[in-house]
């Protein structure tokens, strides 16, 4: 049997590793996603930090440490499980709110039936932020820039318009 390749367009050696683009995306969407829901609590009044010590819930503990840490965790479960996706279907930012969408069936609408404390958290904040949560990995898996600040070619093969030079520094290096 001959092996599976990548439905991407460029060349080998042009995109950066699966691996990195994933870990670029986990803090970006795992930081980036609570928007929606932080301003739904300062719209209405709420607590703010009410789904991260929810998510404490879930390791069997209260705090804000552990919550933040389990949604590290789960984050970082979620963004390897998108980049699996991104290699065979390449996920961009609108096939990557549906992923999120996706995402929300389980998260709160699964795994919420366990943990009362999730199940009691705003469920259209909690979407929006799934939704969030996806494109944004979408959108840092299909960047066209790398760590470094390089344009790299985009996925679609063809370089971006216009490129304005970013001046170096040698303390960047």
């Amino acid at each position: 049997m001959e092996p599976r390749r990548s439905k991407h367009p460029e060349p080998p050696g042009t995109r950066r590793p699966l691996a990195a683009r994933a870990v670029r995306a986990w803090p970006v969407a795992a930081v980036a996603s609570g928007a929606p829901s932080t301003v739904h609590a300062l719209l209405t009044g709420g607590d703010v930090l009410r789904s991260t010590r929810a998510a404490a819930t879930v390791a069997g503990g209260a705090g804000v440490i552990r919550g933040a840490l389990v949604h590290l965790g789960v984050s970082a479960l979620w963004t390897g499980v998108a980049a699996a996706v991104d290699r065979r279907w390449p996920l961009g930012v609108g096939r990557g709110a549906v992923a999120g969408a996706v995402v929300a069936v389980v998260d709160p609408g699964v795994v919420a039936r366990w943990f009362p404390a999730v199940r009691r958290l705003p469920q259209a904040a909690q979407w929006a932020d799934h939704v969030a949560f996806g494109a944004l990995v979408g959108a840092v898996l299909r960047s066209t820039v790398d760590g470094r600040g390089a344009v790299r070619s985009s996925p679609a093969g063809r370089r971006p318009a216009r490129v304005l030079p970013i001046p170096r520094c040698r303390a960047w290096r």
